[in-house]
């Protein structure tokens, strides 16, 4: 009888124990649940301005006439000018295309009924790409000697602008993403002290897609590179 009361003895202290430990582990995952609820999601922004390695330069003529053969002679001898000022100034044949002209029958525009003195006009565009920006922009000043020639250089039509590129993207992402991911921490590390947290482990991140954009519309040979990281942290007590 005794042995029996001891057994049932031992079996309740047993059980007691259990439950005991299974309510501590229970606590334990409802804290580790309320803890990893915590969260703080923050944003880090880097940015850089770079100068542009790559230019394209449209260098834009046009020949007016009613005889083909002639404006075409017109603009071989145009071309001639133009190719010998740009190599004259360093600009190498492999930075040169010579587009074919475009030409328009003013005649054959059966919605114009306006009298035209020229029946012919014909656009000329000679093509300067090149990784010698601040040669070509030097250049780009001084087409005001094409113009002495007798050369009309055309400017400021829309579909032909000298645009400016940068091409080394790969060389500064990593110090930019890195310095996207400190701003975010240094944003994390301010909202957990005035919430009286700590900072926790990284839940999740995501890098934004890098942005290339001109300055401002007056140097467009600089641009501005952007990228934002976004970052949920926990939090903790």
């Amino acid at each position: 009888m005794a042995n029996i009361n001891f057994s049932a003895t031992s079996c309740g202290l047993l059980i007691g124990i259990g439950l005991l430990l299974l309510g501590t582990q229970v606590k334990k995952g409802l804290n580790s649940i309320s803890d990893n609820a915590r969260v703080v999601t923050v944003r880090g922004l880097a940015e850089k301005e770079v100068t542009a390695n790559k230019v394209t330069w449209p260098i834009v003529s046009k020949e007016v006439g009613n005889d083909l053969p002639s404006i075409y002679a017109n603009i071989e001898s145009t071309n001639t000018q133009i190719l010998k000022f740009l190599k004259d100034n360093g600009i190498t044949d492999t930075e040169i295309a010579v587009n074919p002209p475009q030409v328009v029958d003013l005649q054959a525009d059966r919605y114009n009924s306006n009298t035209i003195p020229f029946r012919y006009n014909v656009t000329n565009v000679v093509v300067v790409t090149s990784s010698q920006v601040e040669k070509v922009n030097k250049l780009i000043e001084r087409q005001t000697e094409l113009l002495k020639q007798g050369i009309a250089i055309v400017a400021g039509d829309y579909q032909y602008q000298t645009t400016y590129e940068y091409t080394d993207l790969n060389t500064i992402k990593p110090s930019m993403i890195a310095e996207a991911t400190k701003n975010a921490r240094e944003a994390a590390n301010k909202f957990a002290d005035d919430s009286d947290s700590k900072l926790g482990k990284i839940k999740t991140a995501s890098q934004g897609q890098f942005s290339i954009e001109d300055r401002d519309q007056y140097t467009p040979y600089i641009k501005n590179v952007r990228v934002v990281s976004t970052i949920v942290y926990y939090l903790k007590d």
